[in-house]
C-alpha cells in the first residue's frame, strides 16, 4: 500500500514527548525520519525506565511510546564536522522538527534563515514551553499546574492532580502537525518552505474548551469535582453493579435521562421537578445519585450496559488498561517493532481510516 507522505524526508532532533510524537506520525504515514541524538546525552527518555524495566539497554517503554519506524544517528551540533554533516542533511530534507532551549539555534549556528539558505524548502517544526522569547524549562506536570488544569483534577478531598499522560505535551504535538501538514500544502503552490513553532503554554490553555468559556462568560472558576462534569448530570457519578463492576453514564440530554429511567425502572424520576431539566439535574446532582445507586446495585454490568447500549445511552464500565488491551479494536492499533535488539511496542499515531 502505497502511504501518502512516501519520500517526505523528515530530521527530528527533538526529544522527550512533544516533537518525536510528531517525528512518529510522519513516519507511520510513510515519511523517512531520522532522529539525531547527542553522543553523549542522547534523548533523556532512554533512561525514563519503570523499575521492572532492564537496566542495561539504551531503550526504556516511554521512548519506545512516540520513536517509530525511525532511523538513528548521533551528531553533536558544537562539533563543526558534524554540523556540516547535519546541514548535508538538510540540504535534502523536507521536515525539521526541534524543541530547542532559547538561544540554541543560534549557538548551534543554525538559525532558521541560515537553515532556509540552504533549504528555502525546508518546513521547520518547534515545540517551545512558554514561547519563542522565554527561556523557562517546561515540563508537562509544571505546564498542567500553570494552566489550570491541575486546580480542576481531582476531588475536594484529592488536592490537585496531574492527568496520568503528559497530555499538554500530546496537544501541542497535534498543533505542529497540523501546522506543518498546512505548510506542506502550500509549499506545493509557494514553492517556499516556512517556520512554525507551538509552546506547550498556548496548547495548554487552548485544551480548557468548555471550561475556559465557563469562567470567562460566566465567571465561573472550576473546582475539584472528581469525574463530575460542571454542566451535565448525571455524568461521571459513579456507579456499583451486582457484579462488583463500576460504570459511569454521560446523560447528555432529556432523551438519554427518559431512557435510564425506563431501563432501571424509575420513570418518576422523569416527572420530578428535581430532574425535570438538565440544570436541575445538575443542582439536584447528589439526590438524583442516591436515587439511581440501589438501582443499578441490582443489575448485574453485562445485562445493564447491554440494554442501555442497545437504547444508545452513553454508559460504559471503568477498565485498567489490562482490560483495555485484551480488547481487539484495541490490539488493532498497537504497533510493534525491534530498537537496538529490543522488541517494543506503542499505540499508534494515526488512527483516521
Amino acid at each position: 500500500m502505497t502511504l501518502p507522505l512516501e519520500g517526505i524526508r523528515v530530521i527530528d532532533v527533538s526529544t522527550v514527548l512533544a516533537g518525536p510524537s510528531v517525528g512518529t506520525f510522519f513516519a507511520e504515514l510513510g515519511a523517512d525520519v531520522l532522529k539525531i541524538e547527542h553522543p553523549t546525552h542522547p534523548d533523556v527518555t532512554r533512561s525514563w525506565k519503570l523499575p521492572k524495566e532492564k537496566r542495561d539497554t539504551s531503550v526504556s517503554a516511554y521512548f519506545s511510546s512516540i520513536n517509530y519506524l525511525k532511523e538513528y544517528a548521533s551528531l553533536n551540533l558544537k562539533d563543526s564536522t558534524d554540523l556540516k554533516t547535519f546541514l548535508n542533511l538538510i540540504v535534502d530534507a523536507d521536515i525539521l522538527i526541534t524543541n530547542f532551549k532559547l538561544g540554541d539555534a543560534e549557538k548551534f549556528g543554525i538559525e532558521d534563515d541560515k537553515l532556509h539558505s540552504v533549504n528555502p524548502r525546508l518546513i521547520i517544526g518547534k515545540i517551545n514551553g512558554y514561547g519563542a522569547e522565554d527561556d523557562r524549562v517546561a515540563y508537562d506536570l509544571i505546564l498542567q499546574a500553570e494552566s489550570g488544569f491541575m486546580s480542576m483534577n481531582g476531588t475536594p478531598e484529592s488536592g490537585p492532580v496531574k492527568m496520568p499522560v503528559a497530555m499538554i505535551d500530546v496537544m501541542a504535538a497535534h498543533h505542529l502537525k497540523e501546522g506543518i501538514l498546512l505548510a506542506l500544502y502550500e509549499r506545493e503552490k509557494s514553492g517556499k518552505g516556512k517556520s512554525m513553532s507551538v509552546s506547550l503554554y498556548d496548547a495548554a490553555l487552548s485544551s480548557l474548551v468548555n471550561q475556559a468559556s465557563n469562567y470567562l462568560m460566566s465567571d465561573h472558576v472550576p473546582q475539584r469535582i472528581g469525574s463530575l462534569h460542571p454542566n451535565i448530570a448525571p455524568y461521571g457519578e459513579l456507579f456499583k453493579t451486582a457484579d462488583d463492576f463500576t460504570i459511569t453514564f454521560a446523560i447528555g440530554s432529556n432523551d438519554h435521562f427518559e431512557k435510564l429511567c425506563g431501563e432501571l425502572g424509575a420513570d418518576e424520576l422523569i416527572l420530578d421537578d428535581q430532574f425535570s431539566s438538565n440544570q436541575n439535574r445538575v443542582v439536584n446532582r447528589i439526590a438524583l445519585k442516591a436515587k439511581i445507586e440501589p438501582l443499578v446495585a441490582a443489575r448485574s454490568s453485562e445485562s445493564l450496559l447491554s440494554a442501555l447500549q442497545k437504547l444508545n445511552v452513553p454508559v460504559g464500565k471503568i477498565k485498567d488498561l489490562q482490560e483495555v488491551f485484551s480488547s481487539d479494536k484495541a490490539k488493532s492499533l498497537v504497533r510493534e517493532e525491534v530498537i537496538s535488539g529490543i522488541s517494543t511496542k506503542r499505540v499508534t499515531s494515526v488512527v483516521f481510516k
